[in-house]
């Protein structure tokens, strides 16, 4: 998937990040002494230093703190999974998930959807009453790496951003171009070769199934309806695509076995199952983020 960790159970949207904290420099204001030569020199306020940035994406900045903290619960994360990876790897996809999510939350306001300070302000107390008090969320924010500031820019990015997946998926279509298909798996060349030689000289293609798919004899080799993008071996895929009703391909090597395909069935418009679907709706989300992310301007700091 795009998105690297598990939902988070107080916001229930992808893609959560956090903002590091504002600087507020009025509190640390310079006091300058009057002299007996001149009337008492105004305060001068001090000129608010800009919080370093990880990156931007089109303007926008992800800040160092911002990152680091989002780095370190990807981390934890995965060490809770029982999972180990490297800085470099864990900085790659943390990086790639917060680009994503501001592309996403960024495309959400050129589609004319911009949560209200208003709307923002009623999940923040949705959340409060959840956890049961202004006190339980600060500790629950102090535990995730966030201020109230920085939690409150993640949840209206992350809002901003669940709005725009939910536009993208929602515009799937619920029926694709299908195949149904039958395979014969083996785990030999010269099985496969023999086999494929059987049915050019027009053995039935089901009772050598029967036969050969010992490993699965709850379905004998039938992988169902699928669209495009489904399978997880391209090369199967790409061989059942290119053939029609009633007929087999050659021997297909994979990194599990040889097989023989077989095409059932075709219907263009085929209603996709729910499983199906899901694919279809994840395809096109990872799909939108990369057209998006060719043409953004990604800028890292030195």
């Amino acid at each position: 998937m795009l998105f690297h960790r598990p939902l988070i159970i107080l916001i229930q949207l992808t893609l959560i990040a956090a903002l590091g904290l504002s600087a507020c420099g009025s509190l640390f204001a310079t006091k300058v002494t009057p002299t007996p030569l001149g009337p008492t020199a105004a305060p001068v306020p001090p000129t608010a230093t800009p919080e370093p940035m990880a990156l931007t994406v089109n303007g926008e900045g992800i800040t160092v703190t911002e990152f680091q903290a989002e780095l370190a619960r990807y981390k934890s994360a995965q060490t809770a999974l029982g999972k180990t990876v490297s800085d470099t790897d864990a900085s790659k996809v943390v990086i790639e998930d917060l680009i994503a999510q501001v592309l996403l939350a960024q495309g959400a306001k050129a589609a004319g959807f911009d949560l209200s300070e208003s709307a923002l302000q009623s999940q923040m107390d949705a959340l409060t009453t959840q956890l049961g008090g202004a006190d339980k969320l600060s500790a629950w924010e102090s535990g995730h790496g966030y201020t109230d500031a920085s939690f409150r820019v993640a949840l209206k990015r992350s809002a901003e951003a669940a709005w725009m997946r939910d536009k993208i998926v929602g515009a799937v279509p619920t029926t694709a171009d299908q195949v149904h298909a039958q395979q014969i798996l083996m785990f030999n060349a010269d099985d496969a070769q023999a086999v494929l030689a059987q049915l050019k000289g027009g053995a039935d293609f089901n009772e050598l199934a029967l036969k050969y798919n010992t490993h699965n004899t709850s379905t004998h080799g039938d992988l169902g309806w699928f669209p495009k993008g489904y399978l997880l071996d391209s090369k199967i895929e790409d061989a059942a695509f290119s053939l029609q009703a009633g007929q087999f391909s050659d021997v297909i090597q994979t990194d599990i076995g040889f097989h023989i395909i077989k095409v059932l069935e075709r219907d263009p418009q085929h209603s996709l199952s729910p499983d199906a679907y899901l694919s279809q709706q994840e395809q096109a989300l990872k799909d939108w983020v990369a057209q998006q992310r060719a043409q953004a301007a990604v800028v890292s700091a030195p």
